[in-house]
């Protein structure tokens, strides 16, 4: 089997290509075994399945160490504008390359630790390689990726907000409990409880001014908290807005062009949204052979590709020499 016939059916969830499809379910299987066993594992009453348990997990292991080992060999495919060497550390340095690494190592060379068996916990967010085959999930990662600057500062705000509390309650209250406010960051826990909103109540005020502090800095915490929650609910609102007039977007446009993507064409191996935001050309359709894509943030423009445009822009921008208009 080619390279690029592993590649394809490895990387590339076509619906169309049922070898891929298989490995798609097959691996997603994998995963959720692999999970499984961890959490029977953590059962003392189902220590006499034990040995099957570690069974299944020696070769669920196995199993994502075949997949990491041709991901690596077929990453040159997938940054096709790269040597193999950087192929491979562009891969390993990547969400599913370290998830994937951070998976293996510690069930072969940090049972030992404490600190690094915790590190098993990570193939949990393998399930996001399920996840990202569907639209839902697509629809968030992209909500929390055109909002992240605000998300960023509201985060932001939060900190200054927690000590803030922290430096307030250590004032109040140092004197009266020296214990539990020994020092201006020993009031950091409280103040995290509180401004979450979560109220452990394992520390808590017991002067007059605390308690008002308190007060005050539990109102806060809820407007703050609020605040991301109405970002991403804004996010949401906006690309479900977006979503439901897709078919009414094609209006605004004057032209509609293509673009064919060569081998010399600055395009070759470039993400969809990197395109759009690069050279502000909006790409709607992808021809590659016979498949017709519809575009998204995972999709890299490939050798071959014809590239649905709109032209109003192009005229505009620099893609018009990286690819030969049609």
């Amino acid at each position: 089997m080619s390279k690029k016939r592993v590649f394809d059916i490895i990387q590339i969830g076509n619906k169309e290509d049922i070898p891929s499809r298989v490995f798609d379910i097959f691996i997603s299987v994998v995963i959720i075994l692999n999970i499984l066993v961890m959490f029977l594992e953590t059962f003392s009453g189902l220590s006499f399945i034990y040995p099957v348990l570690k069974a299944a997990e020696y070769i669920t292991v196995i199993i994502f160490c075949i997949e990491y080992a041709l991901r690596i060999w077929t990453s040159d495919l997938l940054f096709p504008r790269k040597n193999k060497l950087v192929s491979a550390l562009r891969f390993m340095v990547s969400f599913d390359g370290v998830i994937d690494l951070l998976t293996i190592l510690p069930f072969f060379f940090l049972n030992g630790f404490v600190i690094f068996r915790m590190l098993r916990v990570v193939r949990i967010f393998h399930l996001f390689r399920i996840n990202s085959q569907y639209d839902s999930f697509n629809l968030i990662k992209d909500v929390l990726k055109e909002k992240r600057k605000q998300l960023f500062s509201s985060l932001f705000l939060i900190i200054i907000l927690m000590l803030a509390a922290s430096l307030a309650m250590y004032g109040a209250e140092h004197e009266a409990q020296p214990e539990a406010f020994d020092n201006a960051f020993s009031g950091f826990w409280w103040s995290v409880s509180t401004v979450l909103t979560v109220g452990y109540g394992d520390i808590y005020p017991v002067t007059v001014m605390g308690k008002v502090i308190a007060i005050v800095f539990a109102f806060l915490g809820v407007c703050a908290v609020a605040v991301p929650t109405g970002i991403i609910s804004a996010g949401f609102v906006e690309k479900f807005s977006r979503s439901e007039h897709s078919d009414s977007r094609f209006h605004d446009i004057r032209e509609v062009g293509e673009i064919m993507v060569d081998e010399n064409s600055e395009l070759l191996g470039l993400p969809i949204d990197e395109i759009d935001a690069k050279y502000g050309v909006r790409v709607y359709m992808i021809i590659r052979g016979e498949l017709t894509l519809v575009p998204n943030d995972r999709i890299v423009a490939e050798k071959n590709d014809i590239l649905i445009v709109n032209t109003d822009k192009l005229v505009k921008n620099k893609p018009r020499k990286n690819g030969k208009k049609r």
